[in-house]
């Protein structure tokens, strides 16, 4: 998991290469890689630079396409290129961030924003992630 905190106004799509270049994909053996081999994201995401900056690092993006994206596409006609590709079935597998957002959000210093500097609150939204993990491992059956 990789956390970049921005100000309260920030847009999120242009922290999302920041983001991924901060996380480690672990494995049972071997150091960790970190080239993740998809990214879910919601269409807030689906911008040129994005889809771009994932096929450079051969990362399959399963990000759907904007209704005016696809539309301006399909005006081009054959110059618009092709149709982004989707994976719905991987897209659902999205929810698994949406619910760890709602579990950070539940401790009520990050959902109010109590602690005044960013360090003291980027420090609470880790250890928050640090104890929905160690939850997660107690609860996990084997």
């Amino acid at each position: 998991m990789s956390l970049v905190l921005t100000a309260g106004q920030a847009a999120d799509s242009p922290q999302f290469v920041p983001v991924l270049e901060k996380v480690r994909v672990r494995l049972p053996v071997g150091r960790p890689r970190t080239r993740p081999g998809a990214v879910a994201a919601d269409k807030a995401y689906s911008s040129r630079a994005n889809r771009s900056y994932l096929r450079k690092r051969n990362i399959k993006a399963v990000i759907p396409e904007k209704k005016d994206q696809a539309a301006n596409r399909k005006k081009k006609s054959s110059r618009g290129g092709r149709p982004v590709s989707h994976d719905a079935g991987l897209y659902k597998e999205r929810n698994t961030v949406e619910r760890l957002i709602n579990k950070l959000k539940a401790w009520r210093g990050i959902a109010t924003r109590y602690d005044k500097t960013p360090e003291s609150y980027l420090a609470g939204l880790h250890l928050r992630a640090s104890m929905i993990w160690i939850n997660d491992l107690l609860q996990t059956p084997g």
